[in-house]
């Protein structure tokens, strides 16, 4: 049986790591709430984009601009973004799980892959797969340039026709305890799809549709990769919230177990020692 100070040494050392899991909580909570009002600041202008951009693309010529022009899916560039930082739960697991299954369903076609998040560039790069390019540390100061400048590289391998289709994978924010794994075609813009008994309404293009399509497809893209960031950034707080919460109240139950333990063995000693010298008082001398 484990002695006395085998249980305190065991204690103090999961008082410790509570004391550590409790602050990670905390400094999660502080970031979430920072990552949050960026997140539903911008999750409005995305989504009311996206819709506006797929009614265009539906109506304007696919011609018109390269990055509406559909090519098929022979050649795919996927995005998989996941956080640098561990101790979140099953966060980095389920994305890079879904891109894996993404990608086994392409299998056979020529698959690209730009990594943001150490998880995700750590766990592709053994892999036989071509990564483009690798994004680490973006988290720490996320920022709309960073965005820019990820957008910019999709648009020109896509103009430069390296790739057919690209495509993000990312964790949206629902909940603290909740995230939503999703899997959005970036490019080419979709399409919206128009009902037959809905009324065939166009545009009128101030000044001509080149430069209006020119000046804001870029920019959707943008916005695209700047709101998948934002997403992924407060879902991986939330997680390691609830993570870190979880964490530290496994570690009272553990510290309760511990102790009830460390009780009984020095209620046993006690009891013990008590009987011996109970004896030895009755011992005929």
């Amino acid at each position: 049986m484990p002695a006395l100070i085998d249980f305190r040494r065991r204690i103090r050392s999961v008082r410790s790591t509570q004391q550590i899991t409790r602050a990670m909580k905390m400094v999660s909570a502080a970031k979430l709430r920072r990552a949050q009002e960026a997140m539903f600041a911008a999750r409005p202008y995305a989504r009311k984009m996206m819709e506006v951009l797929n009614s265009l693309a539906a109506r304007a010529d696919p011609g018109s601009h390269p990055l509406l022009e559909e090519r098929g899916r022979e050649r795919t560039l996927v995005v998989v973004i996941t956080s640098d930082k561990g101790l979140c739960g099953a966060f980095n697991a389920n994305i890079i799980r879904t891109a894996v299954r993404f990608l086994a369903e392409r299998e056979g076609h020529e698959l690209s892959l730009t990594t943001v998040g150490r998880k995700a560039r750590d766990f592709f790069r053994r892999r036989h797969l071509l990564v483009r390019s690798e994004h680490v540390g973006v988290f720490q100061a996320l920022r709309y340039s960073t965005a820019r400048a990820l957008a910019g590289e999709l648009i020109s391998a896509y103009t430069a026709n390296e790739v057919d289709q690209v495509f993000l994978v990312y964790n949206e924010f629902r909940s603290v305890i909740q995230q939503r794994i999703v899997v959005d075609r970036l490019l080419p813009v979709e399409r919206h799809v128009i009902h037959p008994q809905e009324p065939l309404l166009d545009y009128i293009y101030e000044p001509e549709p080149s430069r209006i399509l020119a000046e804001i497809l870029p920019k959707h893209v943008e916005v695209q990769v700047w709101h998948a960031l934002l997403e992924s950034a407060a879902a991986e707080h939330g997680a390691r919230m609830t993570a870190m919460d979880a964490a530290t109240n496994n570690a009272s139950e553990v510290i309760a177990r511990l102790t009830l333990h460390m009780n009984k063995v020095r209620q046993a000693a006690i009891t013990k020692e008590i009987i011996e010298v109970v004896s030895g008082a009755g011992s005929p001398r």
